[in-house]
């Protein structure tokens, strides 16, 4: 229901179910998986969400809707932390918590920006993005942030948070690694393929009359680039 709900809301709706509304569900998994949920069911759950960082990744792939694809890579990045607030230990939970902050501030830049593109050209068709950097130079600064933050670009909080998550992993079973390393690269080429689609190339005929970005517009990128840059420079701020 996740992707589906990320596509079909206004942009105010998924910004806020990216940014806070999961963000409350991962609170809630690491208040109640100590006493709600058996040893037992721990390991097909955690076998799942890391298979779902899999699965999510390779529906990006092959996505040509750019609202719908940073739903599912959403859906991603909250299969890696539920699988390390499952195994409650004070590693996972702090990469955890990490993590849910860092996706919260890049998510919702992401989906501000596709509607953005969306308001400029009336499709949410990758395809038809094409060649926005001759357009909108400015913006594609913004879009390269957000898409590096998106894959876990160094030093970012993002990159972070998945280090300590595939650690804590790694040690509670070494088979994890193939699927959180397989996941990671499958991140890294779909969020460089977006960047590269809507950034490059040559302008449609019906987005040659684009208009730059407006000054609110570039406010509301700031005010998520900001946050990401002082955790990134100081780590201390989360705790």
């Amino acid at each position: 229901w996740l992707p589906k709900a990320h596509v079909e809301a206004p942009i105010a709706g998924s910004m806020v179910l990216a940014a806070v509304l999961l963000k409350l569900g991962g609170y809630g998994i690491i208040r109640m998986a100590p006493t709600n949920i058996s040893t037992t069911l721990i390991y097909p759950m955690i076998a799942m969400a890391t298979w779902g960082v899999i699965m999510t990744g390779l529906t990006c792939l092959r996505k040509t809707d750019l609202k719908a694809l940073i739903a599912y890579s959403s859906v991603g990045h909250m299969g890696l932390v539920a699988s390390a607030t499952l195994i409650q230990t004070p590693w996972s939970t702090s990469g955890a918590v990490i993590l849910m902050i860092a996706h919260g501030l890049t998510s919702s830049m992401l989906f501000c920006l596709a509607n953005m593109l969306y308001e400029r050209t009336n499709t949410r068709m990758l395809i038809a993005m094409r060649g926005m950097h001759k357009a909108m130079p400015l913006m594609t600064s913004y879009w390269l942030i957000a898409s590096l933050t998106n894959l876990a670009l160094p030093p970012t909080i993002n990159l972070i948070g998945e280090i300590q998550i595939m650690t804590t992993l790694f040690n509670w079973s070494p088979l994890t690694i193939m699927m959180t390393a397989m996941g990671a690269t499958i991140t890294a080429i779909y969020s460089l393929q977006m960047f590269m689609t809507t950034q490059q190339g040559h302008l449609t005929k019906d987005s040659k009359e684009t208009y730059p970005a407006q000054t609110r517009e570039l406010l509301i990128m700031l005010l998520h680039t900001l946050p990401i840059l002082l955790l990134t420079l100081n780590l201390e701020l989360i705790y």
